[in-house]
């Protein structure tokens, strides 16, 4: 598996095995091209999208359909519907909540982004680092202009990102390519064989610890729309959303549309 994913060389790589539990719909195991992650939103949608398609389009077409899927961090149930523009979306409530790690240095941050010290931070953001299923860290970045020159510097980068040699780092900042949009992100993950990513889900969703800390959100429902991707040419909306109880986060979920590109076979 993971000889294929590096071959492949996408950012993340999926594999549908038989269900451990014959009740769920498929066993799925996530590698990028250096090495296997136990969560990933943003293939864990594109599979529900895919298994829907494939396997239960004409339902699909009248209903929604719940696509159980077993990770290697828990069971997921992905909710697959189709759009009015008859384009799938999958949505799934994260099966563990953000934890924080700790935090991280600015001035680090900024040598191993190749940024100036200003361009880190905004409003009360410091970094921090959170997990869903594995650390990022997230870099808050002062304005679109100084997220799009950001590219990481190896020389300082074990000393950001956590554990090092295995983290990724998500920057962010309030100003975004869409009005409609809340929040412009970038990450990278070199450690992980991904220079940079177009979407990720498993960020997005740890993120959602990064806003309670520093936004403080009331009580309620909360829906954040992420944009990504789009430095690279390769524009992504991952829609995160937060339910707050008692100041606490009591559920939070990732949406996203996909749609099947292509086909092919592998020999052996």
């Amino acid at each position: 598996m993971q000889a294929i994913a590096r071959e492949f060389n996408l950012s993340e790589t999926v594999f549908l095995l038989p269900p451990r539990d014959p009740v769920n719909t498929a066993r799925v195991r996530i590698f990028t091209p250096a090495q296997e992650v136990p969560f990933a939103g943003h293939p864990t949608v594109g599979t529900a999208v895919l298994i829907a398609e494939t396997e239960g389009a004409e339902i699909l077409a009248k209903q929604e359909l719940v696509v159980a899927l077993e990770l290697e961090i828990g069971l997921v149930s992905c909710e697959v519907r189709r759009s009015a523009k008859r384009v799938s979306r999958a949505q799934f409530a994260i099966p563990r909540l953000p934890e924080k790690l700790g935090e991280a240095d600015a001035a680090v941050a900024a040598a191993a982004l190749g940024l100036d010290a200003g361009d880190i931070c905004f409003d009360d953001h410091r970094p921090t680092i959170y997990s869903a299923g594995f650390p990022v860290t997230f870099v808050p970045i002062r304005s679109r202009d100084a997220i799009a020159r950001a590219r990481p510097d190896m020389r300082h980068w074990d000393k950001l990102v956590a554990p090092p040699g295995s983290g990724a780092c998500y920057l962010y900042t309030k100003q975004t390519a869409q009005e409609e949009h809340h929040v412009h992100a970038r990450m990278f993950a070199p450690s992980f064989g991904i220079v940079e990513d177009p979407a990720t889900g498993a960020a997005a969703a740890a993120f959602a610890g990064v806003a309670l800390e520093f936004e403080r959100p009331e009580d309620g429902e909360h829906i954040l729309v992420i944009e990504q991707g789009i430095e690279m040419g390769r524009p992504s909306k991952i829609v995160l959303t937060m339910d707050v109880a008692s100041g606490l986060l009591a559920s939070v979920s990732i949406g996203g549309e996909a749609v099947i590109v292509s086909r092919g076979e592998i020999e052996v």
